[in-house]
């Protein structure tokens, strides 16, 4: 698709769309207060014809045909590269409204948004959502992405980090219990220090990482982070 990127240029918080926080389909949101270094890894999503013409978060008009998106807890509007780690490809997006409140979803992108990233066919696809800065543009290559993330075939949720590896055996524990299969931990060092990742997985699609994140919904975890089989580190089977 041949429409360029919006630049990326500083705007006020908009009037409407930044409480402190709201509820949407009772589960209540806390508005961050700043955008700045935020990065996120999950699954997007895309709206587009059912929506067009109605008033976004900030109070503007949805165009399918604009570069934008929604986010649940951003401040609106800001600007975020989002990258299809299947693909490689990126663009750059203005967040101008709240969503997506489908359970495992970051952002919601607009059909303009979906076509550049080749994702309007299967509907959803992990991204990489980085936020940038006026000072950035919008020229900021996702070659580092593209290279990490376009050879990976395997997921996996990352459901916690600990400083002391008793903490981490603890939840695998908890989760070899519930009969999760592909628990992990892994260790990242950093000098002389270790942090203890626990993973489960892998799992090559949306679908398969929606029915893995609901699993780990029913014994209690809520906080799950999307990582990719190349950053894995060390394993252990401990």
């Amino acid at each position: 698709m041949a429409m360029p990127d919006p630049v990326v240029r500083y705007e006020p918080k908009a009037r409407l769309g930044n409480p402190p926080s709201y509820v949407a389909l009772g589960q209540r949101y806390e508005v961050l207060s700043s955008s700045k270094g935020y990065v996120e890894r999950g699954v997007a999503s895309w709206y587009g014809p059912n929506f067009h013409g109605a008033l976004a978060s900030v109070g503007e008009p949805y165009n399918m045909y604009a570069l934008t998106g929604a986010h649940r807890v951003l401040p609106l509007p800001c600007y975020a590269r989002v990258t299809n780690l299947k693909n490689g490809r990126s663009v750059v997006v203005r967040l101008n409204d709240r969503g997506p409140f489908k359970d495992n979803r970051i952002v919601d992108l607009s059909y303009a948004a979906a076509l550049k990233l080749d994702m309007l066919r299967e509907g959803t696809a992990f991204v990489e959502l980085r936020v940038l800065e006026p000072s950035d543009g919008a020229s900021i290559p996702a070659a580092a992405v593209n290279a990490a993330s376009t050879q990976t075939l395997n997921w996996y949720a990352q459901v916690g980090a600990f400083g002391e590896k008793a903490n981490a055996l603890r939840v695998k524990q908890n989760l070899d219990q519930a009969h999760l299969s592909g628990t992990a931990i892994v260790e990242e060092r950093s000098g002389d220090r270790s942090l203890w990742k626990v993973r489960v997985g892998p799992v090559d699609s949306v679908g398969a990482y929606d029915q893995l994140v609901q699993q780990l919904h029913s014994v209690g975890i809520n906080t799950i982070t999307l990582v990719d089989g190349q950053r894995l580190g060390n394993r252990s089977p401990h």
